[in-house]
């Protein structure tokens, strides 16, 4: 994809496969001086199955990585689903978050979205901590895959339209959020960015569901009516961890 650098490659490629409606990545090699990768998996909505994510952003002097599997809805309320994929990634991830320890501040309003084994990290760019990086990528990714062929789909109707819904609200706040845009804005232009971010990274936001964001998080609404674009508006602020190592959220509910 041709960027404005001309120094900056951009690779996007996507595909589909039985119980995966998206399987993408995204990555942007600017030489020794950034690199980027925007990897996702997406299941059907016939199946309530997380989603794969990894957010991997890489200059010389820093690295600032999100690792996870998604979970289509909150592991903090809701316990079965919970129990049904993480129980058993619990060692797995308390593996890697000793490995890559918890990436300081990030904001409560993201929390819903993330599970008890995420990987929230930042650390000074290495040669070895890139390699723990890449074992825990495979591992997870290995983990992911295992869920997907052990899917069973959805019979109820009503379910996988909840399924569904929870999809397009997921796809609905990282179109919304997505911390890349400013970047791909830089590169491509604010056109293109935009079509990146609906119509790839985050396809199906404009084809799954009609909610809007704000009929999703209305507490992001100014007096305008326009999407309030801070990223701590709602919820404090956690330095550390908050999941214990047998997967409970020990932080507060926003």
């Amino acid at each position: 994809m041709k960027v404005k650098d001309d120094k900056t490659v951009l690779h996007a490629l996507s595909y589909q496969a039985p119980k995966i409606r998206l399987l993408r990545s995204l990555t942007i090699d600017g030489g020794s001086a950034m690199q980027v990768l925007d990897f996702a998996g997406i299941p059907e909505p016939m199946f309530d199955m997380p989603i794969f994510c990894a957010n991997f952003f890489t200059i010389p002097s820093l690295s600032i990585i999100v690792l996870d599997l998604n979970p289509l809805y909150d592991t903090r309320t809701q316990q079965y689903y919970k129990e049904k994929y993480y129980l058993k990634l619990l060692p797995l991830g308390q593996k890697y978050a000793e490995l890559l320890p918890w990436g300081d501040k990030i904001t409560s309003e993201s929390l819903s979205f993330f599970s008890p084994i995420v990987i929230w990290t930042k650390f000074a760019t290495s040669q070895t901590k890139h390699d723990v990086l890449f074992s825990a990528f495979r591992d997870y990714f290995k983990a992911w895959l295992e869920l997907v062929d052990q899917a069973l789909p959805e019979t109820n109707s009503l379910q996988i339209l909840r399924n569904k819904e929870a999809q397009h609200r997921y796809l609905t706040w990282r179109a919304e959020k997505d911390p890349g845009h400013p970047l791909l804005k830089k590169l491509v232009g604010e056109d293109l960015a935009r079509d990146l971010v609906r119509n790839f990274l985050f396809e199906g936001v404009d084809s799954l569901g009609t909610k809007a964001f704000l009929d999703y998080f209305p507490e992001y609404r100014r007096e305008d009516g326009s999407v309030n674009q801070k990223r701590s508006v709602i919820g404090k602020s956690y330095e550390t961890r908050p999941w214990n190592s047998k997967g409970e959220f020990i932080g507060e509910m926003s």
